[in-house]
């Protein structure tokens, strides 16, 4: 058995992914309540939580240039320049 029973109520947040709600795991989430432990869905797109999609964001709209968008090509050359230059050139505080 996975979950003996918890001295303390433990919570666990997970993501939206389609085996945390698949019916066999969602068929345990009574049993594992009843065992103090309580599973916390983030709502279904929470890119405020992922500093890698806040860091895209960044890159995107404010360090590449537009001329960046004309090939796949080009897009891959400036980008692998944003990313060289990440820490020294390009920042960003994550608060």
């Amino acid at each position: 058995e996975i979950v003996k029973m918890l001295d303390k109520p433990t919570v666990i947040v997970i993501d939206n992914a389609p085996i945390h709600r698949s019916e066999e795991f969602e068929e345990s989430l009574e049993e594992w309540e009843q065992k103090r432990l309580a599973i916390y869905y983030l709502p279904t797109y929470s890119s405020e939580l992922n500093k890698i999609e806040m860091l895209w964001k960044k890159i995107k709209h404010e360090w590449l240039p537009l001329e960046a968008y004309q090939s796949y090509q080009k897009l891959t050359e400036e980008l692998d320049k944003v990313l060289s230059k990440i820490g020294s050139l390009y920042k960003i505080t994550f608060s």
